[in-house]
């Protein structure tokens, strides 16, 4: 699987050009097998450094590098996939507090979803 397209990696660096803003998450890397959810806010200009929110067992905000998520080889020839249906939607900051609150960004992922649903009045 191809982690960031083209659109995708432009996000990331237009991003990475204005430091210091909440952004929100333009994509998020997983392993399909286990720990290890990766939400990205920002690419350096170097091709490889992004910034966002990392769990590898807590979740913890900071660099890591893209090449090294692609060169993670998993059982029966798998490696970290993109979710392509991921829409971040809330700025980093929010998924950093709810991935705290819950303990990990897969158990944190419907919060944000669910406080913004009640706000609006929904179920």
């Amino acid at each position: 699987m191809i982690l960031l397209t083209d659109d995708l990696r432009e996000r990331l660096l237009a991003n990475g050009r204005d430091r210091g803003t909440d952004h929100v998450p333009v994509v998020k890397f997983f392993n399909p097998l286990g720990e290890g959810v990766w939400l990205a806010t920002e690419l350096d200009a170097d091709g490889d450094t992004l910034f966002g929110l990392a769990d590898l067992g807590s979740p913890e905000l900071g660099s890591f590098s893209l090449e090294e998520i692609a060169s993670i080889l998993l059982p029966f020839g798998m490696g970290i996939e993109r979710d392509i249906l991921f829409t971040g939607y809330f700025p980093i900051s929010v998924w950093a507090e709810a991935a705290r609150e819950a303990g990990s960004i897969r158990a944190a992922e419907r919060i944000p979803y669910r406080a913004a649903s009640s706000r609006r009045g929904g179920a």
